[in-house]
């Protein structure tokens, strides 16, 4: 019995220190990744703003909805094994600039991903991503920050990235 009361103490007390390490960490955070493709900068901004193909080629991704726009922006929803998730085209410059922003207060994170696109000297592109993001939950920070990092979704998009323009250029 003083064993499990023991084991249980252990638990509660990880627990505890989970969560004050997560409350300790800052909600807000700037994660950003980069590759380069061959591939032109507008073939790189068709495919990742054409979100109806999303689920042919995005890693996870089973289906994308689109929502009725809000103040004339784009708005869709992304269905996952992890659940859905909102998203608002913020600002859009073609072949150059895409801004989307999670659009769903109810998450516990929220934030934004920059897309900035720039062309290269032998006619590719290079994708930069920047996200500003938010994590309100301290638990979610924790994971984040020591598990996942901050970083994790924008490096598995720019893969997905990189093998959907391979396969482009191969079918040309």
């Amino acid at each position: 019995m003083r064993f499990a009361l023991a084991g249980v103490g252990v638990v509660v007390l990880l627990i505890a220190i989970v969560v004050a390490v997560g409350y300790s960490l800052p909600v807000k955070h700037r994660a950003e990744v980069s590759a380069t493709f061959k591939a032109t900068p507008e073939t790189v901004f068709t495919l990742i703003t054409n979100v109806e193909a999303f689920p042919g080629w995005r890693s996870g991704l089973k289906s994308v909805e689109l929502l009725p726009s809000t103040d004339g922006r784009k708005r869709f929803r992304e269905i996952s094994s992890d659940g859905a998730i909102v998203y608002v085209i913020e600002s859009s410059e073609p072949g150059r600039r895409l801004v989307t922003r999670i659009d769903d207060k109810s998450l516990p994170f929220g934030g934004t991903w920059t897309h900035e696109l720039t062309p290269t000297a032998d006619g590719g592109v290079t994708l930069r991503i920047t996200e500003d993001g938010e994590i309100y939950n301290p638990v979610f920070r924790f994971v984040s920050r020591f598990f996942m990092g901050y970083d994790r979704t924008i490096k598995t998009y720019l893969a997905d990235v990189g093998r959907q323009t391979a396969g482009l250029a191969a079918r040309k």
